[in-house]
């Protein structure tokens, strides 16, 4: 694409596709990007070091749910940034170091 980006599809399953990325990221930080579902599979995995969560008060239909269905990965986050106005809400929330594995930043 324009400016160098590139996309690489990956069928092996959310585990390969993390891993090719931090191949290709080399000293690099490796987003996650997609729909709710996509990130669930990961916060389920507990595979998400650090999440950025923007929250704009606007009703667009009913959606996903981002957190539905986590099971006992949730233990495995909490929120360490939490900051409002009027207009929006930020979320940060990070893996809390139980039942991880890798040691470099998701």
């Amino acid at each position: 694409m324009q400016g160098g980006t590139t996309f690489h599809f990956v069928n092996g399953g959310i585990e390969e596709a993390l891993r090719a990325a931090f191949e290709a990221a080399g000293d690099g930080d490796v987003l996650v990007g997609g729909g709710a579902a996509t990130v669930r599979q990961y916060l389920r995995a507990s595979l998400i070091d650090e999440m950025h969560i923007a929250i704009v008060p606007v009703l667009l239909g009913s959606g996903e749910r981002l957190f539905d269905d986590l099971g006992p990965s949730t233990g495995n986050y909490r929120c360490v940034e939490h900051v409002c106005s009027p207009a929006i809400t930020h979320v940060r929330i990070a893996r809390t170091g139980r039942d991880v594995g890798g040691g470099r930043k998701r």
